[in-house]
């Protein structure tokens, strides 16, 4: 056994400063889930699914969303870590499932930084026709990682004011659908309709649990508070109501426009053929001025986006630092906080350098690739909220959910729905599941023959003492 002297104490974790408070890591959350960018681009896929039933998959995901929200509020009251999501599962489920977690989302996070850049261009076309995607990206992307560098209460101003916008963008298209609807909310649920090769017909309870799985998604990301856990006062108690307000307001910004679009649409058969629903119903309603107008808050609500979600990815790669995930100095490198900024400056750097480059991958490929991962992320939070229970990891959460374990089997039992859809999928589906698999043998097998038999990664928080793999 040696002795206490045999080697020299490590040096203490580094620490984020506590400068925000929950208001703030709130602001930020909402902008990486960016509900208008939900509205504009994942909706139309809903509805184009379950055509008028699109109301129901939204309101059955968010039925899953309050599932997931309970579980996310419950881990990360009790480890606000800016690791996020591996952190929590390394501590309850063990190092192993949370080193594949690390790996899902360190590819995950850097290629949807991307996927979302890649839609700027599509709504500035509406001032400056034929721009170039991936250079307005990349452009956008290098753009928001110089601003990421700076404290985290500008950028929760910023995107703060950001969100105005965006929330101002919805609130015109809710207004316009209610204020003269071409047919009542009843017919929207008790006889939903939706197109097949072209003719409109009812929608069965099949399509609508199909849209249901991509509703999912577009509300995702009210989770990304714990990654601010560091750096908001009291986050034992204040990250868990971030939690819960996030999932609340995203749910009212995302279901009542599309609501009111549903129910304002001249022609529903209009709108499910059209390539573009949303600019399609604004115009019908609006004319072509409002539409340019709302097209570009659109395009400010994905540049909003894109600086949260590097905000948020920069966290988890500076934790993977200061975990030892690299070799030493990488880790050591990538660990740093700006001396005035007091933020993770060379994690930030890096994260925004990779994302850039991947605005030149094809847009296809990162939709297959990020397809699927965040399901495995899930099903790995609801599994160590039920085993936090069990071995007492969890035991000091300030926040405990209701009606345990309610919460983790029934998203279970959805997530295992949409794995089983994504199956049948040969296009989108299929592969990437496959590539979610691939990515977790890989991250395993990195871990059990480098990471592990190198004794080199340790699970540490803010002024925590080492805990060694």
């Amino acid at each position: 056994m040696s002795g206490p002297s045999s080697s020299p104490p490590n040096p203490p974790a580094p620490a984020l400063r506590r400068g925000l408070k929950v208001v703030g890591t709130l602001l930020i959350t909402l902008s990486a889930i960016s509900p208008a960018s939900s509205v504009f681009i994942i909706a139309p896929g809903v509805v184009g699914q379950a055509g008028s039933g699109a109301l129901w998959s939204f309101l059955v995901a968010a039925v899953v969303g309050v599932f997931m929200a309970f579980v996310y509020a419950e881990l990360a009251s009790a480890y606000p870590l800016s690791g996020g999501e591996y952190a929590i599962v390394a501590r309850t489920l063990g190092r192993l499932p949370g080193f594949v977690t690390l790996g899902l989302l360190m590819v995950t996070q850097l290629l949807i930084i991307a996927v979302i850049a890649l839609g700027v261009g599509t709504y500035l076309e509406v001032l400056v026709p034929g721009l170039p995607g991936p250079v307005v990206a990349a452009a956008v992307t290098a753009g928001t990682t110089a601003l990421a560098v700076f404290d985290v209460r500008l950028n929760a101003w910023i995107t703060g004011v950001f969100l105005v916008v965006e929330m101002l963008a919805l609130a015109v298209v809710t207004a316009l659908g209610l204020a003269d609807p071409a047919r009542p909310v009843g017919d929207l649920l008790a006889d939903p309709v939706a197109a097949a090769d072209g003719v409109v017909g009812p929608a069965s309870v099949g399509v609508i649990a199909a849209a249901a799985a991509v509703a999912i998604f577009s509300y995702n990301g009210y989770g990304s508070a714990v990654y601010f856990g560091e750096e908001t006062a009291n986050a034992h108690r204040g990250i868990a109501r971030a939690i819960l307000w996030a999932l609340a307001i995203t749910v009212a910004s995302e279901l009542i426009p599309v609501t009111a679009v549903l129910l304002g649409a001249p022609s529903l058969g209009e709108l499910f053929a059209a390539d573009n629903m949303m600019s399609y119903f604004v115009t019908a309603r609006a004319g072509t001025a409002v539409n340019t107008v709302i097209s570009l808050a659109v395009a400010l609500a994905i540049l909003n986006a894109v600086l949260a979600i590097i905000l948020i990815t920069s966290r988890m790669v500076f934790s993977t630092g200061r975990d030892a995930v690299w070799p030493g100095n990488i880790s050591r490198n990538l660990a740093a906080i700006h001396p005035r900024t007091n933020t993770p400056w060379v994690a930030t750097i890096a994260t925004g350098a990779f994302a850039t480059l991947l605005c030149f991958v094809d847009e296809d490929f990162l939709l297959v690739v990020t397809a699927t991962s965040i399901v495995a992320v899930y099903a790995a939070l609801c599994l160590a909220v039920v085993a936090g229970r069990r071995n007492g990891s969890t035991a000091h959460a300030a926040y405990r959910m209701p009606l345990f374990p309610v919460a983790p089997v029934l998203a279970l039992a959805a997530l295992a729905y949409v794995v089983w859809q994504n199956a049948v999928d040969p296009v989108v589906g299929r592969p990437s599941l496959a590539i979610t698999v691939g990515i977790c043998v890989v991250s395993a097998s990195y871990y059990l023959l480098v990471v592990r038999r190198r004794g080199a990664w340790v699970l540490r928080g803010p002024g925590s003492d080492d805990e060694p793999s």
